[in-house]
């Protein structure tokens, strides 16, 4: 089976989902949540049988790739909205509260059939060749993410993130737009392969100017400094369930692409220099200001949010080395940094959402006493911070390693200081959080949580995942072949 045979499953079952939410009735919205949850699960089955097509430039191909690379980052975004659908299930009391019609009952059904399109977005950007077909499917996430982060309309943060997103998502493609406009004017290409060709002997000014424009416009989609003004304010305005998918599907369609996009530049001889050099700028930038601006943080989704930069730091410090390890290029390492960090995060995320449902607080008060409330909580955040920290044994430290062993390989000692002092920052803010857990006392009154039970094996994958990703490398390292 064609993998676009994926992608265009996914819509046809989107558009069947919304439609038929149209006549289900207001008591049952449950069940389109658990068929958008069935559709994922289905094509994600699907995409276990696609075989790479290989090279061609025959059709479709000439735009589409299904490398292996490709389908990875395809499994990545149908397992992480996968994840969403399921903690959306449970935050349907706070949608259902928020996103009310006047004079109607709530409007929630439409919340579980967008994921599928932005789903469907992020898979055809990990496949996307082209400069247009890289536009189409970077606006069809971005659209859809303008949507839901702004969906729950009775709540002024969630209105407030999604005007915000919605101006600084504009501008940065305004960005991304002109800088394809100079990339082609310099190449005479659209294909990323033709390209790749033409870059060598091209102008060095323009192709660099081009470079600083597409590098804007990216610095926005993955978080990264000067550029991730808008992170902390949606995070914590939009929805919990988006807010996991901004954190880890979004990232990782945006560093899909940069990969391929940055790939011809760090390949020119006469570009390797000026761009890996501005990569790392970037990347040094974006630790520093991720890690110390999440230090004093209160609010439980901001700090996550300070966190998702860093971490964007770590994958550009990767991505900038342009140097592999051992039988891993900085793209391999940037995938399997990704995979680590979709367990971690979501582990998080879905700790906060049954939070939110029982108390409808996401500061880290919240936290308190929670090893008193639910064991299996108190249990699950904290491995979700041991390894967003970094602790050995878990995907976060593996994923950390190689980061740090690309830059050791690329020779950039002053880099890998500033990367290893910005780790151990981490530490503090991610533990801060585990202070809260097992050394603050539950507020008057709190009562037990209970843990809804498909969210607990969901939580149960994600932490087995956070482990293994860490312990079993080389099995990982085999999928990412």
């Amino acid at each position: 089976m064609p993998a676009y045979y994926l992608e265009i499953a996914l819509v046809v079952l989107g558009l069947v989902l919304l439609l038929a939410e149209t006549f289900t009735a207001p008591g049952s919205k449950r069940l389109v949540g658990l068929a958008a949850l069935a559709a994922v699960t289905v094509v994600f089955l699907l995409l276990l049988t696609v075989k790479p097509h290989g090279l061609s430039s025959d059709g479709i191909w000439r735009f589409y790739s299904d490398d292996k690379l490709a389908l990875f980052y395809k499994g990545l975004a149908l397992v992480t909205t996968a994840g969403v659908l399921i903690l959306s299930l449970d935050y349907a009391p706070v949608l259902a509260k928020f996103s009310a019609r006047a004079g109607g009952g709530p409007a929630i059904g439409e919340f579980y059939c967008l994921p599928l399109f932005v789903c469907t977005g992020m898979m055809w950007m990990a496949s996307a060749i082209d400069l247009s077909t890289i536009f189409l499917s970077l606006e069809l996430t971005t659209i859809g993410f303008y949507i839901l982060v702004a969906y729950m309309r009775r709540n002024v943060g969630s209105l407030e993130a999604g005007v915000k997103y919605l101006i600084l998502g504009a501008l940065s493609t305004g960005f991304l737009v002109y800088g394809f406009t100079w990339l082609y004017g310099v190449t005479g290409q659209v294909t990323l392969s033709g390209i790749a060709n033409a870059l060598p002997s091209a102008p060095k000014a323009p192709a660099l100017f081009a470079f600083a424009l597409i590098l804007v416009a990216l610095s926005f989609k993955v978080a990264a400094v000067p550029f991730h003004l808008w992170v902390p304010d949606v995070y914590q305005g939009a929805p919990t369930p988006i807010t996991a998918f901004l954190s880890v599907g979004s990232k990782a369609a945006g560093f899909a692409v940069a990969g391929r996009l940055l790939e011809p530049f760090l390949a020119a001889e006469q570009l390797r220099g000026t761009t890996s050099a501005l990569l790392m700028a970037v990347a040094a930038a974006t630790l520093v200001l991720g890690n110390l601006a999440a230090i004093p943080q209160s609010n439980f989704k901001r700090l996550l949010g300070y966190s998702s930069i860093a971490h964007a730091g770590f994958l550009l410090l990767a991505l900038g080395a342009n140097t592999a390890v051992g039988s891993l290029s900085p793209r391999m390492i940037v995938a399997y940094y990704l995979a680590g960090y979709l367990f971690m995060s979501l582990t998080a995320f879905a700790v906060l959402v049954v939070i939110n449902r029982t108390d409808s607080a996401d500061d880290l008060k919240a936290f308190n006493g929670l090893h008193q409330r639910s064991r299996f909580l108190a249990f699950a955040i904290t491995v979700a911070a041991a390894s967003l920290a970094g602790v050995p044994l878990t995907a976060g430290f593996t994923g950390k390693f190689l980061a740090f062993s690309a830059a050791a390989g690329a020779h950039q000692w002053a880099l890998l200081a500033i990367a290893a002092a910005a780790a151990s920052a981490g530490f503090y803010y991610y533990f801060k959080v585990l202070r809260h857990v097992f050394w603050n006392r539950p507020a008057e009154g709190a009562a037990p949580i209970t843990v809804p039970p498909l969210t607990r094996l969901l939580v149960v994958a994600l932490i087995t995942g956070t482990f293994a990703a860490g312990i079993l490398f080389q099995p990982f390292v085999n999928l990412l072949r």
